[in-house]
């Protein structure tokens, strides 16, 4: 008889993406002897006595990987006794940027200067913007804003005047976000490198005409050789938010390299087509070392 685990989604993004990366994950999975269910995040009803499922087929998990963003649904799972790939604090700080970056601070990792927006709520705004210039004295333009949710290089705005700043901080008052200094000799390319427990498994280089250079933005990419420095920063940036597997992108060109960002729930296609590894066999290994419940 196979092990069961369970790949949770979110039922609102079955898209062709989605389901590439799902067959991916499950054909690896099958090679071990593991049946990897899709279950939507909407298939499992959080209640104050524990998490109920909405349908009858679902085995016992042996364990799961948590490709979504539902922290309600994870931590409830997790406190089923679950163990989850990857963890809901994980999720929790690569989903929201502002704590995935004062996560970075606080383990030492390299990283452009960030700033983080005041909170504003929605429909009231700000009474006083004055915290734009010095937020621009500190960075000097240009630099990036970013709203703190939003996935696939979107949501991320290259401003170069005040007025500019002034005018994109009305428009996002209430909007979660911050300010970094722009690493100017990177624009347009950077590395990803995939992280599985502690180690790089792949890595490729990314290069668009923009600032963005995620391949669903227009990005190519071609397989990339890192240093051990850039190993030893993306593996910090793992650590950091206690990524069990995590796509890490770092600015090129500067004295040494900076996290831009790091993704708990990486799609693998490109990497795997570009590098010719099999990041997803990796990733299926490392869930099999701690399939047991908590």
């Amino acid at each position: 008889m196979k092990e069961t685990a369970w790949l949770v989604y979110n039922g609102g993004l079955f898209t062709h993406k989605f389901q590439d990366y799902a067959s991916l994950m499950q054909r690896a999975a099958r090679l071990r002897g593991v049946e990897l269910t899709t279950v939507a995040n909407d298939e499992l009803l959080v209640t104050t006595d524990g998490v109920t499922p909405c349908r009858s087929d679902l085995a016992e998990p042996a364990f799961i990987h948590f490709a979504d963003k539902d922290l309600p649904l994870a931590n409830a799972l997790e406190r089923e006794g679950y163990r989850l790939y990857n963890r809901a604090r994980t999720i929790e700080l690569c989903d929201d940027k502002r704590l995935m970056h004062q996560a970075f601070a606080g383990y030492g990792v390299p990283q452009p200067l960030t700033i983080t927006a005041p909170m504003a709520y929605p429909k009231l705004g700000y009474r006083n913007t004055a915290f734009c210039r010095q937020a621009a004295s500190l960075l000097g333009f240009p630099l990036v804003v970013k709203e703190a949710f939003g996935s696939f290089g979107e949501q991320v705005y290259w401003v170069e005047t005040m007025t500019e700043l002034e005018d994109l901080v009305e428009r996002l008052a209430g909007v979660p976000h911050l300010y970094q200094k722009a690493v100017t000799e990177s624009f347009g390319s950077d590395i990803r490198i995939n992280i599985v427990g502690s180690s790089p498994v792949a890595a490729m280089k990314r290069k668009a005409e923009g600032f963005r250079a995620n391949v669903t933005a227009g990005g190519t990419t071609e397989p990339y050789e890192p240093s051990q420095e850039e190993i030893n920063v993306a593996v910090a940036a793992a650590r950091a938010v206690g990524a069990d597997m995590a796509g890490v992108d770092l600015f090129t060109g500067s004295e040494q390299p900076l996290v831009c960002e790091i993704n708990s729930n990486p799609h693998v296609r490109s990497i795997i087509e570009c590098t010719g590894v099999p990041v997803h066999h990796t990733m299926i290994e490392k869930m099999l070392q701690g399939r047991t419940r908590i």
